[in-house]
């Protein structure tokens, strides 16, 4: 499902609001997740999962096409962990 599928799909749920209004409203979600990933918090959807950042450090990595060595800088890379609800859907345990 891509951004638009579910603008559509809230839309169709909720006949009394605008489509413009449920964009508004799942553009300012993500922004907000954003953010506060960005700003280095974890943000945790009860059910769904936790989103959070994760370090790796610096490191000597290899150009896969030559072989040779590269040096790879520090960076923060997004994280998510699935929430207990989410995982026993997907196994068909609820």
């Amino acid at each position: 499902m891509i951004r638009s599928e579910l603008i559509q799909k809230i839309a169709e749920e909720n006949p009394h609001l605008y489509q413009r209004d449920v964009e508004r409203i799942v553009n300012t979600i993500f922004e907000e997740i954003i953010e506060a990933m960005a700003s280095g918090d974890r943000v945790e959807l009860r059910g769904f999962g936790a989103f959070s950042v994760k370090q790796r450090d610096a490191r000597t990595g290899r150009n896969p096409r030559t072989g040779e060595a590269v040096e790879v800088e520090e960076k923060h890379v997004p994280f998510f962990k699935t929430g207990k609800l989410l995982r026993d859907r997907l196994n068909g345990k609820a």
